[in-house]
């Protein structure tokens, strides 16, 4: 009689490149699928946490093949990025604060910011186009050195703005209260990108993190000890604001008010 091998060709699914920053909105979104609790529908993660600068200096020199950005860079690499529909940062109430040193008058001349391609950074020049003198600080640093003397002021985003009020810093405008005065949208803070190339992928991927970020509403205590290994501030009041302020239904679906304030503050059509 004849032998009949059967041979079962295996194709090894892609290995993708992430980079999300240790903040607690991106831990809490991305906890479920990168520990194996929700499908990943066979594609494989493999994560980096860089500050949100080093997020967007990454996808402008096309290092990581899915990565947290900052809104404000979009029109940069949209010739190598796509943004997602799942894993926004964005909505009402939740923007970079412009803060000084108590007591302090005078005009605002000198200020820090959290990187030069970040929304925060963006939104200054919109809405404060007069404070010319902005200097990159990392995030985390912001409030010491305004506290310090170092600048005029500062802009605070994370988990920054929820702490302020523990130093010598006075709130001088809430920049996303001030972008919703004059668009009636949600502020488009960050988002999830993933590069041309891949594109066949996208859909997967959204999928994906869509189903971590619907795990993540329903188990909210099952990333903690994760969040907290990464996160600036400990506590878990502040976790629980930062995470409540910045996961929302924006996250599972920019929808088409979503797609409508990204594309208002980037002129980068989506």
């Amino acid at each position: 009689g004849k032998l009949y091998l059967h041979l079962k060709i295996v194709i090894p699914m892609p290995t993708f490149k992430l980079s999300i920053s240790p903040c607690p909105n991106d831990t809490f979104m991305f906890h479920a699928m990168l520990h194996g609790l929700v499908d990943t529908e066979g594609l494989n993660f493999e994560v980096e946490y860089h500050d949100i600068e080093e997020l967007n200096a990454g996808v402008l020199g096309q290092g990581a093949d899915v990565s947290k950005i900052s809104c404000a860079v979009l029109p940069a690499i949209s010739e190598h990025y796509l943004l997602l529909d799942s894993g926004a940062a964005l909505g009402r109430g939740n923007g970079p604060l412009l803060v000084r040193r108590k007591g302090e008058s005078g005009e605002l001349r000198h200020i820090l910011v959290p990187g030069e391609h970040t929304t925060a950074n963006a939104l200054i020049g919109r809405l404060f186009p007069e404070i010319e003198g902005r200097e990159p600080r990392l995030f985390s640093e912001i409030a010491e050195s305004v506290e310090r003397g170092d600048a005029d002021g500062g802009v605070l985003i994370h988990e920054g703005r929820f702490v302020y009020q523990r130093r010598n810093l006075e709130l001088v405008a809430d920049l996303g209260l001030e972008w919703e005065r004059k668009t009636s949208l949600p502020l488009p803070l960050g988002g999830i990108v993933i590069r041309k190339e891949l594109e066949a992928y996208s859909p997967q991927v959204e999928r994906i993190l869509r189903r971590s970020i619907e795990y993540a509403f329903e188990h909210p205590m099952a990333s903690r000890e994760y969040v907290k290994a990464h996160a600036q501030e400990m506590e878990d009041d502040v976790i629980d604001k930062h995470i409540a302020l910045f996961v929302n239904d924006f996250s599972l679906s920019l929808g088409a008010e979503g797609r409508r304030a990204v594309e208002l503050l980037t002129g980068v059509e989506i």
